[in-house]
């Protein structure tokens, strides 16, 4: 069963402070918090322009739900609950900060139905925290997943690649730290330094000067190899592409591309594969057609580098029973098997 997301956005609605890179009009594409009459409205398009046997769960994005005032939490979650109740969808998720959690929250939560909540932490790094105005230390994130995993909710914390103040020694700490935590998923974005915010307003100062793409390319694949091998599914890198952050004047720095995702499992691709084919005569590499863009690169730049590193030749071959994720490189009378889908080393756990 294919499981389809709802989003319902509420844009700033609740949050209790403005992050120095924060403009969720420019993020979310939209200006207005979704209204509790919509919501129903909103549901009942999406199941009835999609196929009866999805996995439906409705989602509220943006914003900090859990700040809002109780009865402003009832009055969104009810259209969403009855429809949950009359097996229209089947789930609900939400996000929030994680000082916005607490014991009478999280009752609240479960009444309507509410299953995953996803925390916006940004950072394990108190020092990173306070430079951003974030409003929360590391030890809120700690209490609040605390609380989540008593109340039995599926957990999601979302990270943020390239704040003012990160190095790779923090990186590396906030990922020892979100491990430790045990989550049961994880969202990686890069930081984008957007028209009216301080962010922005640092980039013309030359306060702050954001990652490459090719840096945080280079960051979000060790998270993501990271958080896999320790079995925490990374379940999305980048932003979600919206009219807004496609214009041109929407972004005033920082690494921006709607297939992030993609180039980052491109680079563990290679990484991967790259130590078998070094200096070789000739080599071959066999996948599943479904792998075959991974290992091309996006306008065949990975490709490009394989062949600079063999000496002579190298083809790439697809094989229909190769599992995805799993590719064959053939060097001289050798075949090795590498795992180049950190998600297929998740679900099996045996490469």
């Amino acid at each position: 069963m294919k499981h389809s997301i709802i989003p319902l956005f509420i844009p700033h609605l609740g949050c209790p402070h403005q992050c120095i890179f924060c403009n969720q009009v420019r993020i979310t594409g939209r200006s207005t918090s979704v209204e509790a009459d919509e919501i129903k409205k909103t549901i009942d398009s999406y199941i009835e322009s999609g196929s009866s046997d999805r996995f439906w769960e409705a989602a509220f994005y943006g914003g900090s739900f859990t700040a809002l005032p109780v009865l402003v939490i009832e009055s969104l979650l009810m259209p969403a609950f009855k429809a949950l109740k009359q097996g229209k969808i089947h789930a609900i998720r939400l996000s929030t900060r994680p000082d916005c959690i607490n014991e009478d929250i999280l009752q609240l939560l479960s009444t309507y139905g509410v299953t995953t909540v996803e925390l916006g932490v940004q950072s394990l790094d108190n020092n990173i925290l306070l430079t951003a105005e974030r409003g929360h230390t590391a030890e809120d994130v700690v209490h609040a997943v605390s609380l989540l995993k008593k109340h039995h909710f599926t957990v999601g914390l979302q990270f943020m690649i390239g704040l003012p103040g990160e190095d790779y020694a923090s990186l590396r700490s906030t990922a020892r730290k979100g491990v430790a935590l045990k989550p049961d998923f994880i969202r990686i974005y890069p930081v984008l330094a957007l028209k009216g915010t301080v962010l922005g307003q640092m980039i013309a100062q030359k306060a702050y000067r954001p990652v490459s793409i090719h840096e945080a390319v280079v960051k979000a694949a060790f998270l993501k190899r990271w958080y896999n091998r320790h079995h925490i599914k990374v379940i999305r890198i980048g932003l979600q592409a919206t009219e807004e952050l496609n214009m041109g004047d929407a972004i005033l720095g920082g690494p921006y591309h709607p297939a992030m995702g993609e180039m980052v499992d491109q680079y563990i691709a290679m990484h991967q594969i790259k130590p078998f084919i070094i200096h070789a005569e000739h080599a071959e590499i066999i996948c599943s057609p479904r792998d075959r863009s991974k290992i091309m690169g996006q306008h065949r730049k990975s490709w490009i580098q394989y062949e600079q590193l063999v000496k002579k030749s190298i083809i790439c071959r697809e094989e229909l029973s190769l599992p995805q994720g799993i590719v064959h490189v053939c060097v001289g009378e050798n075949i090795f098997v590498v795992c180049i889908d950190e998600n297929y080393r998740l679900k099996t756990k045996s490469y």
